[in-house]
């Protein structure tokens, strides 16, 4: 008997859980509770699903940050997040490398090593073509090596430029400019030999060497010595390499652009970017970023604005700018830009984003430092006129930029004090000037020096 039956609508009702308001099981009519539940024993695996999560991260953390930034991969956002938590953990990210990486992100000598997959331009298809010939024949010694141990028809010239742009080759040799250079006649050298082997013709080196297709890069090193080679040319600058780098990876690895700020970054940020959920509406900050991307846009009324996406050694951010700024600061907003920027914090929609106030490269921003011994610091005619000739020399409160920076210098402590932003100023040569005829010892020192 086929038994036959009906779907008839019977009105909204609240969702509950069993016995919890408010939850996954749905209500209906004369109090029946619908079959499917959320029940007891899926919340119990839940839990017990996270408990062996956290144990795995409490006890094998390489492997556990591994396998979380491999399944992760294609999220950006999250990837980012995931390397911030790693380096909070002491864990360092390697970059790739031609000769230990593998498929995905793994753990090698208390370190996480980034994999070949994460490389873009680099397929699957070449990946294994590498890895085969490295398994067979061992460790690549140089880029000719290289070149002529893989298969140049599936490992093509874009990825064994992208191999050494994102630092791959780096163990092998560090100026990744040379290697670019000197791929030049390299890869047609590979290819003609690798044509030779093709028709059975062979090759002088071949014939020597007694070697095979597949094991060609065991030949000694100095067998390679007669491969053509670019004039030796000095390396890219570090910035360069470092935006290729995170152009082809997605992410700053080997290095961060920020971290050769050091100290005098953390004087000017109180806060990093990481903990803008954590403060008040309207609050006035200051960050050192990176600046990722800028993407215009047109208001109703047919100005120009932009949104930003903006980073810093902590997370990855949103930043606004509005047409009035937008009209002042335009020129400043170049991608990878390293930027002192200005703002306040505004929630919108559940997020939390940055709106722009002004911006300075950080190569143009130079800091007032004021040294004052111990008996300075607690004189208050002293400092009251110190605060007098920052106020007189402020100039154009929009313009003032300058921070001031205070040295407390005893004998056995050094203490340096960033003064409120209300006390930045303009014309910081003219400050220091005014200060050192007012007897201060003062002096100009630019962000990026050490």
């Amino acid at each position: 008997m086929v038994k036959i039956t009906a779907r008839k609508f019977v009105g909204r009702e609240n969702v509950y859980d069993i016995g919890v308001e408010h939850h996954h099981n749905f209500a209906i009519k004369n109090g029946l509770i619908a079959s499917n539940c959320f029940n007891k024993s899926h919340s119990t695996a839940y839990g017990y699903v996270t408990y062996q999560t956290a144990y795995l991260k409490a006890n094998y953390p390489l492997e556990y940050m591994a396998a979380l930034l491999t399944a992760n991969s294609g999220d950006t956002d999250k990837v980012q997040k995931y390397i911030n938590n790693c380096a909070n953990m002491g864990i360092t990210i390697d970059p790739p490398d031609i000769n230990r990486s593998g498929l995905d992100f793994t753990p090698a000598g208390g370190k996480i090593l980034f994999g070949l997959s994460a490389v873009r331009n680099v397929g699957q298809n070449a990946i294994a073509c590498i890895l085969s010939a490295r398994n067979e024949g061992g460790d690549f010694q140089s880029l000719a090596d290289f070149c002529d141990g893989v298969d140049l028809r599936v490992v093509n010239r874009r990825t064994v430029e992208s191999l050494i742009h994102c630092g791959a080759f780096d163990k092998i040799e560090a100026n990744r400019k040379q290697l670019i250079h000197d791929l030049e006649l390299v890869y047609d050298w590979a290819q003609s030999r690798a044509k030779d082997r093709a028709s059975g013709q062979g090759n002088l080196f071949d014939l020597l060497g007694g070697s095979s297709a597949n094991t060609n890069h065991q030949i000694a090193s100095s067998t390679f010595e007669a491969v053509p080679k670019a004039q030796p040319v000095p390396d890219f600058h570090p910035q360069e390499k470092l935006r290729m780098e995170k152009e082809l990876l997605g992410f700053y690895v080997s290095d961060h652009p920020l971290k050769s700020l050091g100290q005098a970054a953390s004087l000017l940020t109180a806060i990093n970017l990481a903990q803008l959920n954590e403060q008040k509406d309207d609050t006035k900050i200051c960050a050192v970023i990176m600046l990722n991307n800028v993407k215009k846009v047109m208001t109703k009324k047919g100005e120009q604005m932009a949104i930003l996406q903006i980073e810093d050694l902590t997370t990855q951010s949103e930043a606004i700018v509005f047409p009035k700024i937008y009209e002042r600061i335009s020129e400043q907003l170049k991608v990878d830009e390293r930027l002192i920027m200005w703002g306040k914090v505004d929630r919108r929609d559940d997020q939390t984003q940055l709106i722009v106030e002004d911006v300075e490269k950080v190569e143009e921003v130079k800091m007032v430092m004021v040294e004052l011994n111990p008996q300075q610091a607690r004189d208050i005619e002293k400092l009251h006129d110190l605060k007098t000739i920052l106020q007189e020399y402020s100039g154009d409160k929009e313009k003032a930029k300058a921070p001031v920076i205070g040295i407390i210098q005893s004998e056995t402590s050094r203490k340096l004090v960033r003064l409120g932003w209300q006390f930045c100023v303009q014309n910081p040569t003219t400050t220091v000037q005014v200060l050192q005829n007012a007897r201060f010892n003062a002096h100009l020192k630019p962000l990026t020096g050490n």
